[in-house]
Parts: structure tokens; sequence; C-alpha cells
């Protein structure tokens, strides 16, 4: 599977679970952790572990293999890791701290739906 697909995928099951602004960004030239980075906010812990349970779930039915998961127990940010599309929910107020989108603003992003789809 190409890795927009996958990272389209993870992020249709994130707004599938209402997480709310999420951002699909392409890394691939800017560094080697991986080709997409998935950004999404949510409003609690329960919805972070919801969230984060919805993309593995799609990503596994789709052939994809989790490679690590870190910070399911705290839920105030989730880092699901599927090589090169990397997946980080988090809290509102963890996303607005850590600001990963000034961090990555040389990356382009992408749309979430295929040219054409809605």
């Amino acid at each position: 599977m190409e890795s927009l697909d996958k990272a389209r995928i993870a992020a249709k099951a994130l707004e599938d679970k209402k997480a709310s602004d999420v951002k699909i960004l392409n890394v691939t030239e800017i560094t080697s952790l991986g080709e997409y980075f998935i950004i999404a906010s949510v409003s609690s812990a329960v919805q972070a572990r919801a969230c984060a349970g919805e993309v593995e779930e799609k990503l596994t039915e789709a052939g994809e293999e989790l490679l690590h998961r870190e910070g399911r127990d705290s839920g105030s940010w989730i880092l699901l890791d599927f090589g090169n599309v990397i997946v980080h929910i988090m809290l509102e107020e963890t996303r607005e701290f850590y600001d990963l989108e000034r961090l990555w603003a040389d990356a382009e992003q992408v749309e979430i739906n295929a040219e054409g789809e809605k």
C-alpha cells in the first residue's frame, strides 16, 4: 500500500471518531523519520484512546502493521508508528503547547480526501 493511502486511511479513521483539526503533513523531504505525519486534536484521554484504537483497526484491516505505540496510558499524546506513517493524537492543550505544525512548518500539507472525493 502506498504511504499516502495509509495516511489517508488513518486520517479518515480519526475524523470518524470526531478528532478535530486533522492534518496530514508530507515530511518526506525534511526528515528520515517517515513520509507522512498525521496530527489530530481530541478533547479527552478517552477520545484519544478511541481514536488510536480506530486507526489501529482500520490500518490493520488494510494489511498494515503497527510497529510501535506510545502514550496510550496517559492519553495526552498517543503516537502510533506505522513505519512511513506516524500518527500523533493529542489533547488540544498538548497540541497547542508542542505546536508540531510550527516545528514541521516546511512540510507540505496534504488533503485528506483524494482529488474529487468527498
